[in-house]
């Protein structure tokens, strides 16, 4: 296990600078996950970890070395890859076993190094067999494998569930959390699903162009999220967001709907979780007509044309309104978020 550490780290392909002075650290044994939209750095932040990118600024410490100069092999790190990255010509435990192409193991106990990896993934009885008589998810039981052979520091996943269904995603998110259980590594995970950042992480770090825009607990980013792209980045359905305007006591809403709430006088913007918005029968917020249904079950996801533009909020599943059909939404005024219309920044 390692602590991670990185202090100002930049990086530059030519004159365009892609990472603006990334600040972070991961503590020992910690399973961060890095989260954002296609082109925000996170996979770059992480090749640089690992020594497949070069640094243009700052510093990355693994423990208590500074490791910007040091090749990916020296950096005592193991990386898994989108792509799972094995060999299709080699055996299961060959793959595996090839984690320790470079160790000074003897033989026997590089052997029963593999059998132990391969055991705990259960893919014992798949040894033998050839990558191509594989399940997407077996394969990248193998690269995980090949992985943990070598016994790293610190583990670097480079959105390893993209290339598998959505029933197997879960399955492999469930496995890779409960080998962070028991193995207790660090881990430093980047995908742009917000779901797997919110079930997997003990800390997510969401990006934007280069820049992190807040890094907590999953439940914190959720409940108080520190601007507006988080508020819509983080949570399915996204957060509502609604532009108002503030006294300082009250603030009105599109509608000219008047409700008793302080912050900073002028233009700001109320979010408001779908999860805490819902029909009532008086005294809503806002007032809107069903333009659409979704039934998940025991609630119904509704999207309500409002004054304020489309909203999406939560209605029971047994007798949600019907398309068409004219509602008050409601929320209790300590679920709503104010933020600053200008900035984006969270005001509360």
């Amino acid at each position: 296990m390692a602590e991670l550490s990185l202090h100002k780290l930049v990086k530059r392909y030519g004159d365009t600078e892609v990472l603006h002075g990334i600040d972070l650290s991961v503590k020992d044994g910690e399973f961060v996950v890095f989260v954002g939209p296609s082109g925000c750095g996170k996979s770059t932040t992480l090749r640089m970890i690992a020594g497949l990118e070069e640094v243009s600024g700052g510093e990355i410490r693994i423990d208590d070395r500074v490791v910007n100069n040091l090749e990916p092999k020296e950096r005592d790190i193991a990386m898994v890859f989108q792509n799972y990255a094995i060999y299709p010509h080699m055996s299961v435990r060959k793959n595996i076993a090839f984690g320790l192409r470079s160790s000074k193991m003897a033989k026997a106990d590089k052997a029963k190094r593999v059998e132990e990896v391969a055991d705990f993934l259960e893919m014992t009885t798949y040894l033998e067999r050839k990558p191509a008589a594989l399940s997407g998810g077996q394969r990248q039981r193998v690269a995980i494998g090949r992985a943990m052979v070598r016994d790293p520091a610190l583990f670097l996943f480079d959105e390893p569930l993209s290339n598998l269904d959505a029933q197997l995603r879960t399955q492999m998110r469930l496995e890779i959390k409960k080998l962070h259980q028991r193995v207790g590594s660090t881990i430093v995970f980047v995908t742009h699903d917000q779901v797997e950042a919110m079930t997997m992480a003990d800390r997510i770090v969401i990006m934007k162009d280069g820049h992190i825009q807040q890094v907590g607990t999953p439940e914190d980013v959720y409940r108080n999220p520190a601007n507006t792209f988080v508020a819509r980045f983080i949570g399915a359905p996204s957060m509502n967001l609604i532009e108002a305007d503030s006294t300082g006591d009250t603030v009105r809403l599109p509608g000219d709907t008047a409700v008793a709430l302080t912050a900073p006088s002028g233009p700001v913007t109320i979010g408001i979780r779908p999860d805490d918005l819902r029909p009532v029968a008086a005294g809503g917020l806002l007032t809107g007509t069903v333009s659409v249904t979704e039934p998940l079950g025991p609630e119904t996801l509704i999207y309500v044309d409002t004054p304020a533009g489309e909203m999406i909020a939560k209605a029971s599943g047994r007798t949600p309104p019907l398309v068409g059909e004219q509602v008050q939404l409601g929320a209790d005024i300590a679920d709503l978020h104010i933020f600053d219309r200008t900035s984006g920044l969270a005001v509360r």
